[in-house]
């Protein structure tokens, strides 16, 4: 399969160089319209040359395709996590395991918001989590806990035997007064204003 990646890849790039080449040729005037139209005529009255085209037409065609195909197959497994069992072949979507890590941010309360992006890779699976905090936290502290804890819960539920990377980016540590306001933020939001509250009582 590698090898076929690789043909293709020379491929592509010998056609996209040939129509490089006649383009600058088109631009430079090296081939009149006259030549162009000589060269078209022996193509077409010439029946082993008709042959060739058509089947370079639906080499080139076939080759396409089947690259193509190739490289969205290849995409659509970067998404998921494949596995074997006994009793066949088993694919997790990483979208899956993304909210399974979310659910962790709910275990640590010093965790105010959590995000995180997974992707699987030849030398394993590699997790980065986009964190809030809270300005209580120990960051080396929890840090550590959240990336062992991740990676236990990865490894417990999937049950495989890859190498698991979690990797972690504070993206902003929040204090007292900001999640206060927030709250009364939210709070008047899902409120919203009291009905008959400019009525009083007579």
């Amino acid at each position: 399969m590698r090898i076929f990646t690789v043909l293709g890849i020379i491929f592509y790039a010998t056609v996209i160089i040939l129509i490089g080449v006649s383009l600058i040729i088109f631009s430079l005037n090296l081939l009149g319209p006259q030549d162009i139209k000589n060269a078209c005529d022996y193509l077409q009255c010439n029946t082993n040359s008709r042959i060739m085209l058509g089947l370079s037409g639906f080499l080139l065609i076939l080759i396409s395709f089947s690259f193509a195909q190739l490289i969205l197959g290849r995409f659509q497994r970067e998404k998921t996590i494949a596995f074997n069992t006994s009793s066949g072949e088993v694919t997790i979507a990483l979208s899956a395991v993304e909210d399974l890590i979310k659910r962790l941010g709910k275990i640590i309360p010093e965790i105010k918001e959590l995000r995180p992006d997974v992707i699987a890779t030849k030398k394993g699976i590699m997790v980065d989590l986009r964190v809030v905090l809270g300005s209580e936290a120990s960051i080396p502290e929890l840090t550590a806990r959240l990336q062992e804890l991740a990676k236990s819960k990865i490894q417990e539920v999937l049950g495989i035997e890859e190498q698991i990377i979690v990797k972690i980016h504070v993206a902003k540590i929040t204090t007292f007064e900001e999640r206060d306001k927030k709250k009364k933020e939210s709070d008047k939001e899902e409120g919203g204003s009291i009905p008959y509250s400019g009525y009083g009582r007579a």
